[in-house]
């Protein structure tokens, strides 16, 4: 087999490819939920629709933190529901955290911790659309990427 070793920018280009992708998923997901379901949760003891996407929101600004090199806080697990509590304010920062992450991503090399990490992340973030996907259907909300 002559398996030919992926050159360092094709690595990159690829993982922001996917990075992007499930980002631009999540945007669009959280703009079809009208602002007075961002506090609705299907069940007792997990999170709304605002509390998934505070999570999201923080753990991509740790992705960019990261990929700049930068010590990264995982203190506090999602932004503060005090500070983000409107539709408008968790979409900005959703949206904010996600360029950022992009923008640090396509402008570090992707060592293999780098990638490791991105890797995981893409996969925590497919979850989260996953999960949204289904309170979406519980509302009656078809999500923008299964819509024909």
């Amino acid at each position: 087999m002559n398996a030919k070793p992926i050159a360092q920018p094709d690595v990159r280009n690829k993982l922001v490819s996917h990075w992007e992708q499930v980002c631009n998923k999540i945007e669009s997901l959280a703009d079809a939920f009208p602002a007075q379901k961002y506090d609705l949760r299907p069940a007792e003891n997990v999170r709304s629709v605002g509390d998934v996407l505070r999570h999201v929101a923080f753990w991509n600004q740790y992705v960019a933190d990261r990929a700049r090199g930068k010590k990264a806080d995982d203190s506090t697990n999602e932004l503060p529901k005090t500070k983000y509590s409107s539709k408008a304010d968790v979409m900005a920062a959703l949206k904010r955290s996600a360029d950022d992450a992009t923008k640090a991503l396509r402008t570090s090399l992707p060592d293999s911790e780098i990638a490791e990490m991105v890797l995981s992340f893409v996969e925590h973030n497919c979850e989260h659309y996953g999960q949204l996907a289904v309170y979406a259907r519980l509302n009656g909300i078809v999500p923008p990427a299964s819509r024909g």
